[in-house]
């Protein structure tokens, strides 16, 4: 089999991007993936359906968000022009939200009454209590118990939103394990039970609809440049990278156009030679939810624990499309210490006055070592996934 192309339409109906992707999941969940695939494709037909959705990006959850220039980081950085998607200005506080509002709207059309997710920063646990609030449904959250405790912000909103917050307390007790609960939960009750998954991972179609419910994070980035510069398309892309939604949903757009860099920012934690979550710079092709990607693992092949002062970021997988896009050397992908990672905060908060979400601080400190790279003329778009409020326990405390 040939290799696919960048023009080709990915993933192939078996779910995979080149030679990663796929579905390996229980054969009891074979039915509700192959009817949740049905359900999305035809709703990307549906204008009503789009008319729905993205109504709702716009009325509740503040879309479009702004392109910010970020006038004093290019004075202190050098090099190219910088400008911020603010995801950030998302209603919930980060892009997760594109994706529950999404996926929830295919729910009610599948007629599922029951609402599970994973979380590991909270963040897409937030949004999908938030959905499940909007539209009245039942809504149960797996997070794991060192999350909980680093999360505690993320952790009252949820309930207050009325989700039920499930500890997860095996293994590491990160977002690994909070997913691994979850898929035990949807096995258990497959027949009224929709699981929004947070990420770009797990079976088909998960990778390419999450992808997709993101896309309009690129799709606004051309169209806001174009006002701004008199062009659609920058000279980079930056965002960080766990499982990896909000760098695809900005990088998508572009991938076409090979003139367009992307780099994406894993979590290197303590240090590649320590404790991280580099997957991609580390990792080799092994089996984690229901999908072949790259993934941390132990000489004995199984999975390693991954690390990262982010809960967003420290996930020992990443989905299967950046898998490809690595493969296919389209995408750059780097790393950055918990430490860079906390000058990334400061970086942008005392230029900007802006406080990033610890997952974002990762491209922060990414884009502090490449702008150098770039000439005046460049543009560089960094995608501000996430605001810093969740975050702010763990920012005192490594700062103090």
């Amino acid at each position: 089999m040939s290799e696919p192309t960048l023009t080709a339409v990915l993933p192939d109906e078996r779910g995979y991007f080149g030679e990663f992707g796929g579905s390996f999941v229980p054969e009891i969940l074979v039915p509700a993936l192959e009817e949740l695939n049905e359900a999305f494709l035809t709703a990307k037909q549906d204008p009503a359906f789009q008319a729905c959705y993205h109504g709702l990006l716009r009325d509740y959850v503040g879309r479009p968000t702004a392109l910010t220039y970020a006038e004093r980081l290019t004075e202190r950085l050098g090099g190219g022009r910088i400008y911020l998607k603010r995801e950030d200005l998302c209603h919930t506080g980060a892009h997760k939200i594109n994706n529950a509002i999404g996926q929830i709207l295919l729910a009610r059309r599948m007629g599922k009454t029951r609402i599970i997710a994973e979380t590991g920063a909270g963040q897409h646990g937030v949004a999908t209590a938030t959905v499940c609030a909007r539209f009245g449904m039942e809504c149960i959250v797996y997070m794991g118990a060192e999350d909980i405790e680093r999360q505690q912000l993320n952790v009252h909103r949820m309930r207050l939103l009325g989700a039920d917050v499930r500890p997860a307390t095996s293994g590491s007790q990160t977002l690994k394990d909070a997913t691994n609960e979850a898929i035990r939960d949807w096995v258990t009750n497959v027949r009224d039970t929709f699981y929004i998954i947070g990420s770009v991972v797990g079976p088909h179609p998960y990778p390419a609809m999450v992808r997709d419910f993101h896309t309009i994070i690129g799709e606004e980035v051309k169209t806001q440049l174009h006002e701004k510069e008199g062009r659609t398309d920058p000279d980079m892309l930056i965002a960080c990278v766990g499982g990896g939604s909000n760098a695809i949903g900005m990088f998508h757009p572009f991938l076409r156009n090979t003139s367009v860099r992307c780099v994406g920012v894993e979590a290197s934690g303590e240090g590649l030679d320590g404790r991280h979550a580099a997957t991609l710079t580390l990792g080799k092709p092994g089996i984690l939810h229901g999908a072949l990607s790259y993934l941390l693992q132990d000489e004995e092949g199984q999975v390693s624990l991954a690390h990262s002062i982010s809960a967003g970021l420290d996930y020992p997988g990443v989905g299967p499309e950046h898998a490809w896009l690595k493969q296919s050397g389209r995408v750059d992908y780097v790393s950055a210490t918990d430490q860079e990672a906390m000058e990334g905060v400061q970086l942008l908060s005392e230029t900007e006055g802006i406080i990033p979400a610890l997952e974002t601080a990762h491209a922060v400190a990414g884009l502090a070592r490449l702008a150098g790279e770039t000439d005046p003329d460049d543009l560089i778009v960094l995608n501000c996934s996430g605001r810093g409020d969740k975050d702010m326990q763990t920012i005192a405390e490594a700062l103090s």
